[in-house]
């Protein structure tokens, strides 16, 4: 439990167009993996729709109820938002597992950006990063500093 400071993104590396459900993210998590909370706090589907998985009061504290299971660490300090994809549709048969491939579609840009901005005007100190800034993951499969400035947000709120 903590201050809020980080909006960390990612991807469900999920092949491309490939849709996913809650349910699905729970099985995940909370079945298979025996995790006590999802990894994320809120979803956004293919087609745009923002999902909530993860009640929060969007104030300033993180609290013991907020907690999602996203990035070792940060998990205290951070909202963690997922897009479905992040996996390109094919693979070779000796890969484990999908290449990793930005399939956001033009609706998942669309409610990112306005989920990046509304958390930014609540928040104003609040940092933006990929999970892949803090693991050694390629999720969530693109460069989002990059994205970050391309739609105009200040270099205040954009990495660590």
């Amino acid at each position: 439990m903590g201050k809020l400071n980080y909006l960390v993104i990612h991807c469900l590396a999920t092949p491309k167009g490939r849709e996913i459900t809650k349910e699905d993210i729970e099985q995940w998590h909370l079945e298979e993996r025996g995790w006590s909370r999802v990894g994320y706090s809120d979803l956004v589907h293919i087609d745009g729709e923002l999902e909530n998985l993860i009640e929060f009061d969007q104030d300033d504290t993180v609290d013991s109820w907020e907690i999602s299971n996203g990035a070792k660490g940060y998990n205290g300090i951070a909202r963690h938002i997922a897009y479905v994809g992040g996996a390109s549709s094919t693979k070779q048969p000796w890969m484990r597992s999908y290449p990793p491939e930005d399939t956001r579609t033009k609706e998942q840009n669309y409610t990112l950006e306005q989920y990046v901005r509304f958390m930014i005007l609540r928040h104003p100190d609040i940092k933006v990063i990929g999970h892949n800034e803090i693991s050694n993951k390629s999720c969530p499969s693109y460069n989002v500093g990059k994205w970050l400035r391309e739609i105009g947000i200040k270099n205040k709120n954009i990495g660590l």
